[in-house]
């Protein structure tokens, strides 16, 4: 029998489930074996709620191999396969996400849209939705919200700025510096810990979707790909900091 131990939850187990799909249909070294695909769909199948969310192949093939002369008949292309692999199994990782919903993303949501920003709302929502079946856009949505908050403050505080050319962490050092929220302006040790920690957490984001993001090509195969866990610090990192920036701004602008 397979030893899926290491899966801790119904969202990881289902997580894993697509991942050995595409293993499989692309050739790829994510996911799991026979073992593992077999053991995960008697597991899904036992349960009458993920039953009717899996996809209707998936209960009329038992084995990997079966699935295998399926899907390769289907789609010609690799990109074919993990698109069509990402939209079957989206009800049943949207329903195991659910069971695992995280109090942050509601308030995080909610907070944001006191803002009446519908720019970053709107890219909030979009990273929470992309989180499980697509870890690697979510990573790149979490910068790009990011960005488009510093942004927002910029030009509501009419400072110029490349907006072509600058990256996260320099957009970020600019707008903190405008905020007063830059470590080089307060004196008190405890504040200048706090703000250093909100600067490397920047940077950490900038460095993480260059490194598991798909904002930019990669010219081999990569041994380690994000998961719907790496997505969620990503996005709310992300959100915490969004927060933290437009609550700043909109108290300055009240004085």
């Amino acid at each position: 029998m397979s030893d899926l131990s290491h899966l801790q939850s119904e969202l990881e187990r289902a997580q894993f489930l697509q991942d050995t799909f595409i293993a499989f249909a692309t050739n790829d070294n994510i996911g799991g074996d026979q073992q593992d695909y077999e053991e995960l769909r008697r597991h899904f199948l036992a349960n009458p709620k993920t039953k009717s969310l899996v996809p209707d192949w998936l209960r009329a093939r038992r084995n990997a191999n079966e699935f295998w002369h399926f899907v390769k008949y289907e789609f010609d292309t690799y990109s074919e396969r993990r698109e069509f692999i990402w939209n079957q199994m989206a009800p049943l990782l949207e329903y195991c996400e659910s069971l695992t919903q995280a109090p942050a993303d509601s308030h995080i949501e909610t907070e944001l849209a006191r803002f009446n920003v519908d720019e970053i709302t709107h890219i909030w929502q979009k990273a929470l939705e992309r989180k499980t079946r697509d870890p690697e856009g979510a990573i790149t949505i979490a910068g790009t919200m990011l960005e488009s908050v510093c942004k927002h403050i910029l030009n509501k505080r009419k400072i110029e700025y490349s907006s072509n050319k600058i990256e996260l962490p320099e957009l970020y050092k600019l707008t903190a510096k405008n905020l007063n929220l830059a470590t080089d302006q307060h004196t008190e040790p405890i504040y200048k810990q706090i703000l250093g920690g909100c600067s490397s957490i920047i940077n950490g984001l900038g460095a993480l979707r260059n490194k598991l993001g798909d904002a930019h090509g990669h010219g081999e195969i990569r041994a380690a790909r994000p998961a719907a866990r790496h997505a969620a610090l990503a996005i709310n990192l992300a959100g915490t900091m969004a927060l933290y920036l437009l609550e700043t701004y909109h108290q300055q602008e009240k004085k």
